[in-house]
């Protein structure tokens, strides 16, 4: 009769355990998966974090076109359980970028793929951005502006900042860049 109940409660006992293993396994998959599909736009994800050193500057060079606006900061971004990081162009027939050509430390942001604008000198800088008082990567240009970057690698682009003005008006301050060429 003992041998029954030690054996009853063993398989209890284990049965429980499995469940509950189970239910942490499943619990971890839904939040990884929420994690991984957090504000994708196009396809594009904007499940980023900040950068840990200093970035090279030749991972900026070349055309990025804009792809995501977050009307936030970074900070506001990553406490946000359902960010909104849509962004409608106005131009119809091309897109909102940015050109970099880090060799000679210029950037040019170009409304609607167009021409007009001015090549900006910049220089990258890694330490106490002056506004907003962290250690990051950010780009110093015409003396007193400043750009964080967030996070680059070959396909994506992350920026906080005053990038475009005239979507700064309506508080965008975090932009999803996507590499052209």
């Amino acid at each position: 009769m003992k041998k029954i109940i030690f054996l009853a409660s063993a398989i209890l006992v284990l049965n429980s355990c499995v469940v509950r293993t189970a239910t942490k396994v499943v619990s971890g998959a839904v939040n990884i998966g929420y994690k991984a599909v957090k504000g994708t736009v196009n396809g594009i994800s904007w499940a980023v974090s900040k950068a840990k050193g200093k970035i090279d500057e030749d991972r900026l060079d070349g055309t990025w076109k804009v792809v995501g606006v977050y009307r936030g900061s970074f900070e506001e971004f990553s406490k946000d359980q359902n960010p909104d990081g849509s962004f409608t162009s106005d131009c119809t027939e091309s897109f909102d970028q940015i050109i970099f050509k880090a060799k000679k430390s210029k950037f040019k942001p170009v409304h609607c793929s167009s021409d007009k604008e001015d090549w900006v000198k910049y220089s990258l800088e890694f330490g106490k951005n002056p506004l907003t008082k962290e250690k990051e990567n950010y780009i110093e240009y015409n003396s007193n502006n400043y750009i964080s970057v967030i996070d680059v690698n070959s396909k994506t682009m992350v920026l906080e900042g005053n990038l475009m003005p005239k979507m700064a008006f309506s508080g965008a301050k975090l932009y999803l860049l996507e590499k052209v060429k």
